[in-house]
């Protein structure tokens, strides 16, 4: 009864942490595109993680060390500096539907990321879900004048950055807990956008209610809410079901941006996007086959601490052999 009770909160927890990610974070893109009319990017997004990351560091009272803070500032800046920072300033040029579209090819840079860094063969499956990637976002940003070259080149430089941070996230020496884990790498990367949007000479002018307004939804509901599941389904879900966000924000993105700030979405765009979504859902089955990479020993310790700590509760506790497969 004790297993079947705690196995049933856990699954409760996961089914709001998947929910929390593909509906909160779809509706990230109309927040920021608000956000982006009347406040400057860079520091908007500085504010933001600053108020978040300050919230949850002073609710969990805890000293990391040196080395965590040197992770989570790593992680922090590739997730949150180069891909949210990205965003923001490339939906000045680009509708956040075509933004939330583009960001949807990170799947395919978590292939390459697996291949390149640890040596995981690319089936033929996944390899076909790469190239139908590629043609599709190809496909969206290539001719026709449609999508600004310059916005598309830095949502892909974003997504390249998200999946690169997502594979080391994995492996860090990050804290176990995942809020305090996400409030220092909001803090970090709060500090470092902060320096960026001075240093790029923007200010604060005359700033719109519905700014301000989207501004608090992404503290509390982008950063509260949404990052601190986010981090918690790295650490305790399967990579193909958090890989599956991917293919749900841009639904999301795509229907509220049109529903509330009028963005066009023009045939090409929906043939190229369902040419995207579908190279994730190929690589999706693939890494439900994949054999998982070892996880660095920083990494593997917490974990096996964890499982020590639950063998005296479950007797279906794992092996040891199956902690590399399942801390992945």
């Amino acid at each position: 009864m004790l297993i079947d009770e705690r196995q049933h909160t856990e699954s409760m927890k996961l089914v709001a942490a998947l929910f929390t990610v593909y509906v909160v974070w779809g509706s990230t893109y109309l927040a920021i595109a608000l956000a982006d009319r009347s406040l400057p990017p860079l520091l908007m997004l500085s504010v933001r993680f600053l108020i978040a990351g300050a919230v949850l560091f002073a609710w969990k009272r805890r000293r990391p060390t040196l080395r965590q803070w040197a992770a989570a500032a790593t992680v922090g800046a590739a997730l949150l500096v180069v891909d949210t920072g990205g965003v923001a300033l490339a939906e000045q040029r680009v509708p956040s539907g075509i933004a939330a579209l583009l960001v949807a090819s990170v799947p395919l840079f978590v292939a390459l990321i697996d291949r390149v860094c640890f040596g995981i063969r690319i089936p033929v499956g996944a390899a076909l879900g790469i190239v139908v990637g590629l043609v599709g976002v190809g496909l969206l940003v290539g001719g026709g004048g449609r999508v600004d070259p310059v916005g598309a080149a830095v949502l892909i430089v974003a997504s390249f950055a998200w999946a690169a941070g997502s594979a080391y996230s994995r492996v860090a020496p990050l804290p176990e807990d995942t809020v305090l884990s996400a409030s220092m790498q909001m803090l970090t990367a709060g500090a470092v956008l902060g320096v960026l949007g001075a240093a790029a000479g923007e200010r604060f002018h005359a700033v719109t209610a519905s700014s301000l307004g989207a501004l608090g939804f992404l503290v509390v509901f982008g950063s509260l809410l949404a990052f601190t599941a986010y981090g918690w389904l790295l650490r305790n879900a399967p990579s193909p079901l958090v890989s599956t966000y991917a293919y749900v924000n841009p639904a999301v993105a795509v229907v509220l941006g049109r529903l509330f700030i009028g963005e066009h979405i023009g045939p090409r765009e929906v043939v190229a996007g369902l040419v995207i979504l579908s190279s994730v859902a190929l690589l999706a089955i693939r890494h439900e086959r994949r054999a998982a990479p070892e996880p660095v020993a920083e990494a593997l310790a917490p974990y096996i601490r964890r499982q020590e700590a639950k063998r005296s509760e479950f007797r279906s506790a794992p092996r040891l052999h199956e902690l590399p497969r399942m801390a992945a």
